[in-house]
């Protein structure tokens, strides 16, 4: 279960500054349940010249993310693609994690980069999105776009708290309203954390604004 925080707590541990719209940014979408679809939506909405690299965590097993990604990469006009272990992460790319385990996002100097981990067992899902959103509190240069997307259960949301608490991070949650399943979403909302609520349609949009 997520651990709720209020504002004033967060922003007694935290250091939430105003958003900089000249650093550098990187997207980080969660979905689950009614997932590809919802990511075909959003997907399709962002240009292929996107000043941002994309990293998502969809809920599958081993083996459907790969023509999941195939899929949207050719539904979009950005470059959609299984991630790789070590790959250095390029603006208007979006990588899906592979089913089955987990993706992490480090920094090596300016360089941002992919590892896969197949060990780590301390999450109910495999790849966790609280364990990819966590991984990238992290990227000091960077801002955080992170999006919550239909799904089951509340992955996401103890991810969520760790990167508010590193500050320059913007999150959007997909609306009751077009979501297959609201509990992530739900869950992220919880945590009076989110900037965003908006339908599915307006992710797209919402994220641009960002930029």
């Amino acid at each position: 279960m997520y651990k709720r925080y209020s504002k004033i707590e967060l922003n007694n541990t935290a250091i939430e500054t105003n958003w900089n719209h000249t650093t550098n940014k990187i997207i980080l979408i969660g979905t689950s349940t009614g997932g590809p679809r919802a990511l075909q939506t959003v997907l399709s909405g962002l240009p292929k010249k996107i000043a941002a690299p994309i990293v998502i965590v969809q809920h599958m097993p081993s083996g459907f993310t790969k023509s999941l990604a195939n899929r949207l990469n050719s539904l979009s006009n950005l470059t959609v693609k299984e991630a790789e272990d070590g790959e250095v992460l390029q603006n208007g790319t979006a990588y899906i994690a592979p089913g089955g385990c987990h993706l992490k996002i480090k920094a090596s100097g300016k360089k941002v980069f992919v590892q896969l981990d197949y060990l780590t067992t301390s999450y109910i899902h495999c790849p966790s999105v609280d364990l990819m959103f966590a991984s990238a509190s992290n990227l000091k240069d960077y801002g955080k776009i992170v999006v919550v997307m239909t799904g089951m259960g509340s992955d996401g949301s103890n991810g969520l708290i760790e990167l508010k608490k590193t500050g320059q991070v913007k999150a959007i949650a997909e609306s009751e309203e077009t979501c297959t399943v609201y509990g992530m979403p739900r869950a992220a909302i919880a945590t009076e954390l989110i900037d965003d609520i908006v339908n599915v349609e307006q992710i797209a949009k919402t994220i641009l604004k960002y930029l």
